[in-house]
């Protein structure tokens, strides 16, 4: 994919990806205890990645039956990887897109998507799609990022690199955040036919050591690396330091904490 506005190269990043599932488990945890599954249900998790939180819920619940899909099949194949080499029966993992599921009508009792509506092509259709493929009573949970001022490690980057690339190459602040202000979430579900849910305005922190730690980690991942290597050579060191200042506001004596605000949606399909 290369350099993109919208999102990073899933692909390309996929063995990478798990650096940053510790910071975002406690999302996974949220939505699991929203989603409530029951002994035999028949679980979709949209948007897996490479794995979560489909893989949590198959471990903690043997009963279920839980199906991930992601549109790109690196990601795939690192939960496939995953659920083999663990061991794990319970569970399948699919290339597939959330606008077009394979699966016939009311196929599953739960639906849950981390962080993939606001990614996804087509949220809309997305979400017409798990209605379609929910049962009568099924439950949903899912998790989109909130505003574009409150989804702190993006908006450092963004800040700092807006006025030093072209905006074709400007890290995906927008496309990130493009569900998260008043209203919109709740009127795309209500577009998709879902009367029957909440919304809470949730934060979860992502916790480092030290800004070094942080920085070496968003070098580790690529999750902005194709942004980071177009800048010179010159302007590299800039673009840390730029960074740096604006952490030092969230450093104290646990390290660097980062707070990023998300809505958690859950409902039923009537």
């Amino acid at each position: 994919m290369g350099l993109s506005a919208t999102q990073p190269d899933w692909n390309r990043i996929a063995e990478k990806f798990d650096l940053w599932l510790p910071h975002l488990a406690p999302v996974g945890e949220a939505l699991v205890t929203a989603l409530a599954p029951r002994r035999g249900d028949q679980v979709l998790d949209l948007a897996s990645g490479t794995g979560e939180p489909a893989l949590t819920l198959a471990r903690q619940y043997a009963e279920l039956t839980v199906t991930g899909i992601d549109a790109a099949a690196g990601m795939v194949a690192v939960a496939q990887d995953k659920s083999t080499r663990e061991g794990i029966a319970n569970i399948r993992f699919q290339c597939m897109t959330a606008e077009h599921l394979s699966f016939a009508d009311d196929s599953f009792d739960r639906a849950v998507c981390r962080f993939g509506l606001m990614l996804f092509e087509d949220p809309l259709q997305s979400l017409r799609e798990i209605g379609r493929t929910l049962r009568r009573g099924g439950r949903f949970a899912l998790a989109v990022w909130a505003t574009p001022e409150t989804m702190t490690s993006l908006r450092w980057a963004y800040e700092a690199l807006k006025n030093r690339l072209p905006e074709a190459h400007h890290p995906p602040l927008g496309r990130a955040t493009s569900l998260g202000g008043p209203g919109v979430l709740e009127n795309l579900l209500r577009e998709a036919g879902f009367r029957e849910f909440v919304i809470d305005n949730r934060t979860v922190h992502y916790r480092f050591a030290s800004f070094d730690t942080y920085w070496d980690l968003l070098e580790a991942s690529g999750l902005l690396s194709d942004q980071y290597q177009a800048l010179p050579v010159s302007e590299r060191a800039a673009v840390r330091e730029e960074i740096r200042r604006r952490a030092a506001s969230c450093t104290g004596d646990e390290g660097l904490v980062l707070p990023h605000q998300y809505r958690l949606a859950s409902g039923y399909k009537r």
